[in-house]
C-alpha cells in the first residue's frame, strides 16, 4: 500500500466526510427536514446532488466498463439517454414538484396514488425498496472495488466501511448532509477527471494515437455503431431513451427535485444539471477509451478503469482525490437511496410512522444493513459484483415502474388502485423476464418494463369498465387527430425501416469465421481437456551424462495445444553401514518442440513439466469472466500445426551420494522411466454479459 496515496485519500474523504456533518447544524429534528430538507434547497446544490447521485458508481465504474468493452459506439448511451433526461427535467419533474408541494408528499410511491396507504401505493413503496436496495447494494460494490484497486484492500472492507458511512451521513444530517456532500466531491471530482483526462491522452499519444490503439484491438471499438444486435437498432436506441427518462422514475433523484420550493428553482436546478453532467460524461468517454487502451490484460476488470487509470498516470495526492470522490460520490449515492428507502417505508408501508423521528432513523439503519448483506452477497455470486449489470435492473426496474404511471397521471388520467397496481406488475414482470432471458444483453429491460405497462393501460382502458376509456387522459383525440397520429406513426415505421437497413448495411460485422469480433465480459467453462502418449521408454543414465529422447508426430490424432514430459526414479543409493544416510539424486530435463522448450532440474520421484502454445491466461477465465470477443477466444485457444514435427529432450541424471563413519556410499548412476504425451482441448463453453 501507497502510504501517500492513503494520506491523500483520507484527507479528501475527511473532508468530504466533514461537509457532511456540518449539516448538523442547520438540521432540524423533523422527519420532514431529514427526508426532504424543509424544501427550501438551493437549485445549484440540488442540480449538483442529482448528478452526483444519478451517476455516481455507475459513472465512475459501470460506465466506464461499459465504454471499456464497447469503444466508441457506448456513445450512444450518454446522448441519448440525455434526451430523455431532459425530457424528463422539463414535463415529469414539473409534474412531481407540483404535486409533492401540493400534497406535502416525501417518497416517489405516494405519487401514483391519491393517498398515502393506498394498496397501490404500497405496492409501489414494496417494489421500490427491492430495487433500491439492490442500488445501494451496486454503489457499496462500486466503492469497495475503488478501494480494492488502488488501496488493494479487500472489497469486503471497503462494502463494511461504506455501510459505516452510510449510516453516519443518514444519522448526521439525513438529506441535506448528503447534498452537501454531493456538492462538494461533484466539485473536486470534475477538476480530478480533467486532470486525469489530460494526463491520460498524453500517455496514448493524443487522440489519434488513441484511436489508433483501439483499432489495432478491435475494429469495432472504433466503430460507432455496435455489433450484433440481434433484436435491432431502434429497440436499442429506444431503450438508452427510456433509460434517461427513467431518471423520473428514481426515487433518490426524485427526492432532491421535491427539495426545490418552486417552479423556478426547477428550471434553475435543471439547467445547472445538465451543464454539470454533460462534461462529466464527456470526461468519462475518454477515461473508458484511454483505460482500453492502457490495460490490455486478459483478466482486467473493465469496471476497474477509472481507479486503474489513476493509478498508472497521477501521482499519490491526485489518486487519493480521485479515489476519495468516487467512494464518498458512491456512499452519499447509497445513503440518498437508503434514505428513499426509508421515505416508502415510512409513507406508504406503514404511514403511521411518519412523523415518528426515531422509528424513522431505524428503519434507515435496517435498510443500509439489507443493501450491505446484498452487496457481500454479490462478491460470492458469479457476476453479482458487476456494478452496471446491478445498476441496469435497477434503473430499468424503478423506470418501468413509476414514470408509465406518472406519464398518464400527467396527463390527467387517474387510475384506480386496481388500474396502478396492474401497470407495476406488468413492468416489474416485463423487466424481471426480460433479464432472466439474458435479452437484457442486446435491448436494456426498460423496453420491457415500460412497453408492458402501458400495454396493460391501454388493454385496461379498452376492456375494463371501472377504467376511464380514454387512454390519454384530458387529451382527448378527435377523428382529425387520429389521422394526424397514423400519419406520424406511418413516418416513423418509414425512419425505423431506414435505422435497420441502414444498420444492416453499415454495422460492423462478426468475424469472416462467424464468431463475434465484440467485446463482452466472457466466461470460459467446460474445458475438455484429454492426453496423448506418443513415446516411452526406461533407461539406465550414468550420474554427470544425460541421453537424448526423440520422436515424432503427424498429426494423426489431432492438433495438440501441448505437450508434458515425465520421469519417474526411485534413487537405488545404499546405505554402507548403519550411520550412513542417502541424499535423492537429480533428475533434468531440457528441451522441447521448436520455441516451446522446457528445462527443469528436481530430485522429486515424478518429475512432469511442459508447454502449451494456445493463450494460457484463458484457461483463467473459468473463475473470473475477462474483456474479449469470441472471435479473440477461438484464436486464442487454436492449436495450429505448432505441435507437428519433432518432439526432442535430453534427460540427464546427477548423483547426490552420502556415507556414514565407516564407508562412502555407492551411487553413480539411476534407472529413469519416462513418457512424452501431447495434449488436446477437446471442448469449451462460453458465455458473456455486456459488463
Amino acid at each position: 500500500m501507497d502510504v501517500g496515496i492513503l494520506l491523500s485519500f483520507l484527507l479528501f474523504l475527511g473532508f468530504f466526510a466533514g461537509v457532511g456533518l456540518a449539516s448538523m447544524r442547520v438540521k432540524q429534528d423533523t422527519t420532514d427536514d431529514y427526508l426532504v430538507a424543509g424544501r427550501g434547497m438551493h437549485p445549484a446544490l440540488a442540480a449538483l446532488s442529482a448528478v452526483s447521485t444519478w451517476n455516481s458508481g455507475y459513472m465512475f465504474i459501470g460506465f466506464i466498463g461499459f465504454i471499456y468493452l464497447m469503444g466508441y459506439s457506448a456513445i450512444w448511451i450518454g446522448v441519448i439517454s440525455t434526451i430523455g433526461q431532459f425530457v424528463a427535467w422539463a414535463w415529469l419533474y414539473k409534474f412531481i414538484q407540483k404535486e409533492g408541494n401540493e400534497r406535502g408528499l416525501r417518497s416517489l410511491s405516494s405519487l401514483v396514488a391519491e393517498k398515502a396507504g393506498a394498496p397501490e401505493a404500497k405496492l409501489a413503496a414494496v417494489l421500490s425498496v427491492f430495487f433500491l436496495a439492490i442500488y445501494a447494494a451496486a454503489q457499496l460494490t462500486a466503492g469497495g472495488k475503488a478501494l480494492f484497486v488502488m488501496l488493494n484492500w479487500p472489497e469486503l472492507v471497503g462494502i463494511l466501511i461504506g455501510f459505516v458511512l452510510v449510516v453516519a451521513y443518514c444519522y448526521a444530517g439525513g438529506i441535506r448532509a448528503s447534498i452537501w456532500t454531493d456538492a462538494a466531491q461533484s466539485c473536486v471530482m470534475i477538476v480530478g477527471s480533467v486532470i486525469l483526462c489530460w494526463v491520460a491522452l498524453g500517455n496514448v499519444g493524443g487522440f489519434s494515437g488513441m484511436h489508433e490503439n483501439l483499432e489495432s484491438q478491435s475494429a469495432n471499438l472504433v466503430n460507432f455503431l455496435p455489433s450484433d444486435i440481434s433484436l435491432g437498432i431502434s429497440l436499442y436506441f429506444v431503450a438508452f431513451f427510456l433509460g434517461g427518462l427513467g431518471v423520473a422514475g428514481q426515487p433518490q433523484v426524485v427526492s432532491r427535485v421535491m427539495t426545490l420550493k418552486s417552479d423556478k428553482d426547477r428550471k434553475q436546478a435543471m439547467i445547472w444539471f445538465f451543464v454539470w453532467q454533460t462534461p462529466f460524461i464527456a470526461l468519462m468517454f475518454i477515461v473508458g477509451l484511454a483505460s482500453r487502451v492502457l490495460f490490455t490484460d486478459g483478466d482486467f476488470d473493465a469496471e476497474l478503469g477509472l481507479p486503474a487509470l489513476a493509478m498508472d498516470t497521477l501521482p499519490a495526492l491526485g489518486v487519493g482525490m480521485i479515489l476519495a470522490s468516487i467512494f464518498a460520490a458512491t456512499m452519499s449515492t447509497a445513503d440518498s437511496q437508503v434514505l428513499a428507502c426509508t421515505a416508502a417505508i415510512t409513507d406508504d408501508i406503514k404511514p403511521e410512522w411518519r412523523e415518528d423521528h426515531k422509528t424513522t432513523k431505524k428503519v434507515t439503519l435496517y435498510v443500509a444493513a439489507a443493501a450491505t448483506l446484498i452487496s457481500i452477497a454479490g462478491l460470492y455470486i458469479p457476476g453479482g459484483d458487476s456494478v452496471f449489470t446491478l445498476v441496469v435492473l435497477a434503473v430499468y426496474g424503478l423506470g418501468g415502474i413509476f414514470v408509465p404511471l406518472l406519464i398518464i397521471r400527467w396527463m390527467g388520467y387517474k387510475p384506480d388502485s386496481f388500474h396502478s397496481i396492474v401497470m407495476m406488475i406488468s413492468a416489474f414482470t416485463g423487466v424481471i423476464i426480460w433479464t432472466v432471458l439474458g435479452l437484457g444483453e442486446d435491448v436494456f429491460p426498460s423496453v420491457p418494463g415500460v412497453g408492458a405497462a402501458f400495454t396493460a393501460h391501454i388493454v385496461m382502458c379498452l376492456m375494463r369498465d371501472d377504467s376511464t376509456s380514454n387512454p390519454f387522459g384530458r387529451f382527448e383525440i378527435t377523428q382529425d387527430q387520429r389521422k394526424k397520429f397514423t400519419t406520424f406513426g406511418v413516418i416513423a415505421l418509414c425512419f425505423v425501416g431506414v435505422a435497420e437497413a441502414s444498420y444492416a448495411i453499415y454495422a460492423p460485422d462478426a468475424a469472416e469465421d462467424g464468431f463475434s469480433d465484440e467485446i463482452r465480459m466472457y466466461t470460459i467453462s467446460n474445458l475438455n481437456f484429454t492426453t496423448l502418449e506418443i513415446a516411452s521408454g526406461s533407461e539406465e543414465i550414468t550420474s554427470g551424462s544425460s541421453i537424448q529422447v526423440t520422436t515424432d508426430y503427424a498429426g494423426a490424432d489431432g492438433l495438440p495445444i501441448g505437450y508434458e514430459f515425465t520421469a519417474t526414479h526411485s534413487d537405488n543409493e545404499q546405505a554402507c553401514d548403519f550411520t550412513a544416510s542417502t541424499i535423492d539424486d537429480d533428475v533434468s530435463i531440457e528441451g522441447g518442440i521448436g520455441e516451446y522448450l522446457i528445462s527443469r532440474t528436481d530430485s522429486d520421484d515424478t518429475i512432469t513439466d511442459g508447454a502449451m502454445w494456445i493463450n494460457t491466461s484463458l484457461l483463467e477465465a473459468d473463475s473470473m469472466p475477462i474483456a474479449i470477443s469470441e472471435a479473440q477466444i477461438i484464436a486464442g485457444l487454436a492449436p495450429g500445426d505448432i505441435g507437428l514435427g519433432e518432439y526432442s529432450f535430453e534427460l540427464g541424471v546427477t548423483s547426490n551420494s552420502d556415507g556414514g563413519v565407516i564407508c562412502q556410499n555407492n551411487d553413480d548412476s539411476e534407472i529413469v522411466d519416462w513418457k512424452i504425451e501431447i495434449v488436446f482441448l477437446n471442448s469449451f463453453s462460453t458465455s458473456y454479459t455486456t459488463s
